[in-house]
């Protein structure tokens, strides 16, 4: 009973982490075009999100080991909190952007304070069950902060207000357990050219998938505006996209555990690319809107976990851990980018310049592996494919032991 108290307050951490953070994306695009940021300085934002979070990933495990797990997640809160509050001060890009970093940077601290605090208290008779609402937590919070922006009045010091209280609110539960902090592990080493010589198509996935999840997160609410979406509407359209990417796990994940995955992963690139030409070309508005970007999130979501688990196919052991480290940091440097780069496209070509830009860019990683089908078989064994999430270098110390 005590160990499934343990594991509720941690997830009812992360659920409020998630409900903040994730809020804090579309408010600021919409916050940003009431305010008349350019389309570019919004996309901005999400950069300096994933600048921060990068920074995190990398600085947590340190701190943990210098002041503890509860005092580190505690200094991660009150960071991520400090920069939601601080969004109504000043209407200005730039310092929102500073701003973004500081989230970015509290959201991979308390990311990796949990998952390092998860790993010391699962076994294997319940790691698979505890790993799995875990994920559900995580997409499940992840949706419906999407939704926010639906109640949230862009602009507004009560709508940054009360993400800074759910940033907050993430301290209590971890904060007042009465449970052993686990001990500090080692951080794993930044090795991007082991995942790189161990999977090229891996690496290419998840960088692929570090351009579009990343700019549509950030630059969605923008297209959304240009096709007459209220904002009471938009969240429920940028909602739609993480259902979509959550419901396709179990069918792509069956597939890609029966047939070779490359083969799975061209399949759903070209899936991608088409929905992502069809809407560029199409624009459709209305209830067919909601219905293309469900499809959306069904077809590019899955891309980062068979790609992950692609390349864990070609792992071992001892170097899964830095494998997964290596991937999730390729992914930051896509994430980085992606936001600001397909703002930019869209204030010079219009909105539609977002779905040709992902669609592009699905369309080089089909290309590439064809490429890389001609020059090694496919795997002779296989890991177990799971619903990968983007949340710490730690991850795959989290999920090494699940993998079969």
């Amino acid at each position: 009973m005590r160990l499934a108290i343990s594991f509720a307050a941690l997830f009812l951490s992360i659920a409020l982490v998630q409900l903040g953070s994730g809020g804090l994306g579309p408010l600021d695009a919409l916050s940003g075009i009431a305010r008349g940021f350019t389309t570019t300085q919004i996309g901005l934002l999400g950069s300096g999100h994933f600048v921060g979070f990068f920074i995190g990933c990398w600085l947590a495990p340190r701190l943990m080991g210098a002041i503890g797990h509860i005092r580190a997640f505690a200094a991660f809160a009150a960071v991520g909190a400090a920069g939601a509050v601080a969004h109504p001060l000043w209407f200005d890009a730039h310092f929102w952007a500073a701003l973004r970093v500081l989230t970015g940077f509290a959201v991979a601290g308390a990311y990796t304070v949990t998952e390092v605090w998860m790993q010391a208290k699962l076994t294997n008779a319940i790691r698979g069950r505890v790993l799995g609402v875990y994920r559900m937590v995580d997409m499940g919070a992840s949706m419906l902060a999407q939704t926010l922006v639906a109640v949230l009045e862009p602009a507004a010091y009560v709508s940054y207000n009360i993400l800074t209280i759910l940033c907050i609110a993430c301290l209590l539960p971890l904060t007042l357990t009465n449970q052993t902090e686990p001990e500090t592990p080692e951080a794993p080493r930044m090795r991007p050219m082991l995942a790189i010589r161990l999977s090229p198509l891996g690496v290419a996935g998840i960088m692929v998938s570090g351009v579009t999840s990343p700019a549509f997160r950030m630059v969605g609410p923008i297209y959304g505006t240009e096709i007459g979406l209220r904002p009471s509407e938009i969240g429920f359209y940028l909602a739609a996209a993480v259902l979509g990417g959550a419901l396709s796990q179990i069918p792509v994940g069956w597939l890609a555990d029966k047939f070779d995955r490359r083969w799975v992963l061209i399949g759903v690139s070209a899936a991608a690319a088409i929905v992502c030409t069809s809407i560029a070309v199409l624009a459709p508005a209305g209830n067919a809107a909601y219905a293309a970007i469900f499809a959306f999130g069904f077809v590019t979501w899955p891309v980062f976990s068979v790609s992950a688990a692609h390349a864990n196919d070609y792992a071992d052991a001892e170097t899964r851990t830095d494998l997964n480290a290596a991937m999730l940091f390729l992914y930051g440097i896509g994430a980085i980018f992606a936001p600001t780069l397909a703002s930019y496209l869209v204030a010079l070509q219009g909105p539609a310049a977002l779905f040709w830009l992902i669609s592009a860019a699905h369309a080089l990683l089909i290309l590439f592996g064809f490429y890389r089908m001609t020059r090694r078989p496919a795997a002779a064994e296989r890991t177990a494919y799971h619903y990968t999430p983007r949340t710490s270098f730690l991850i795959g110390r989290l999920l090494r032991r699940h993998r079969g």
